[in-house]
């Protein structure tokens, strides 16, 4: 949901999550010209998504690995 606020192709951002015992992976594959508003200025768009991740794993008692693909 915040991705596609983001990004000018929001029909073109799926998101996928693989899950582990103790982690999960969580997939973000958006359009190649989109990957730079995900990222963010120095990246801080994406440490702003990770730290989210980070709470919500707080209270799930699991860790979140969040990845940043190129949709092809």
């Amino acid at each position: 949901m915040i991705a596609k606020a983001l990004v000018d192709n929001p029909d073109n951002v799926q998101v996928s999550q693989i899950d582990g015992e103790q982690s999960s992976i969580i997939e973000l594959k958006v359009a190649r010209e989109d990957i730079g508003k995900v990222i963010g200025k120095q990246g801080r768009t994406a440490q702003a998504i990770r730290v989210i991740l980070g709470a919500v794993g707080m209270k799930l008692k699991k860790r979140f690995n969040f990845e940043i693909i190129e949709k092809e």
